[in-house]
């Protein structure tokens, strides 16, 4: 997401509006996932405020709409997915990675075959399995890495051992604990931008060594020469998710030097008022 209102203060100057938060989410990080188009294709004038938001260099990696991966299972789905596509078009430079999630119950690995070979090759694509035949490391695994290889389509890596070991009482973090997948995570690399989604606890610093296990795996593509993408993700809320993603790209940083710096956030960027007692 990039709006969200815990941030108002550190990501947000203390006085954003909602109409200010992704041009300022802009300025403190690169990318973002674009959950939203999960759910609805944006009106084009949405489509263009975006991109006047977005600085330059900025990339959203949208979903595919529920519409063509949970509804119609990636069958018949070539005019829902032309409209995806056709409406995002004027993003242009600002389009990151598709990311495509499956539900948890779909294994049709010949609708999957299919429709992945049937998309644009303008655009770069992840995709995200969530049944556990795509981790069984055997031959349904195997010939699913291989597509993707083939059609240079990146495999999301979706970590979420951080949160589901976390113990609490929480209604709300338990609440998430059994809604997220539990799934293996997988460092595999299959095209040129692998996808990383990190799902953290209440507690940042109690993830760095998780972050350190994933910063060395990070570093190691932009060795390869590959642009990956991370996005970081916290229980509740995303409130501290851009404290996570810092703390991850300081660790990035450190085994890969030539990574630029994070530039500060507005909020913290703002001048101080001085008081008079």
């Amino acid at each position: 997401m990039w709006a969200n209102r815990a941030w108002l203060g550190s990501v947000f100057e203390r006085g954003a509006k909602p109409k200010d938060f992704l041009a300022q989410y802009a300025r403190a990080f690169s990318s973002v996932e674009g959950n939203t188009t999960f759910y609805g294709i944006p009106s084009a004038a949405t489509v263009q405020k975006w991109r006047d938001a977005a600085s330059p260099g900025f990339r959203f990696a949208f979903k595919f709409p529920r519409a063509v991966s949970h509804d119609l299972g990636l069958r018949n789905a070539d005019a829902a997915t032309h409209a995806f596509f056709e409406r995002l078009a004027p993003l242009g430079d600002r389009l990151g990675p598709f990311f495509l999630q499956l539900p948890p119950t779909f294994d049709d690995f010949s609708a999957l075959e299919r429709f992945l070979a049937r998309l644009p090759e303008d655009f770069f694509y992840a995709v995200e399995p969530r049944h556990p035949a795509f981790y069984d490391e055997d031959a349904f695994e195997r010939d699913f890495d291989c597509l993707l290889r083939d059609l240079k389509i990146d495999r999301v890596a979706f970590d979420t051992r951080r949160l589901l070991t976390y113990k609490t009482d929480d209604p709300e973090i338990r609440e998430s604990q059994r809604k997220k997948p539990k799934r293996p995570p997988r460092t595999v690399a299959l095209g040129q931008n692998p996808f990383l989604r990190y799902v953290g606890n209440p507690n940042p610093e109690q993830d760095r060594e998780g972050l350190e296990a994933w910063a060395a795996v990070v570093a190691g593509w932009i060795e390869q020469g590959k642009t990956p993408y991370a996005f970081m993700h916290q229980s509740p809320e995303d409130a501290l998710a851009p404290q996570l993603a810092r703390m991850f790209h300081a660790l990035v940083r450190e085994r890969a030097p030539g990574l630029p710096p994070m530039p500060p956030w507005p909020g913290e960027s703002e001048p101080t008022q001085l008081s008079l007692f």
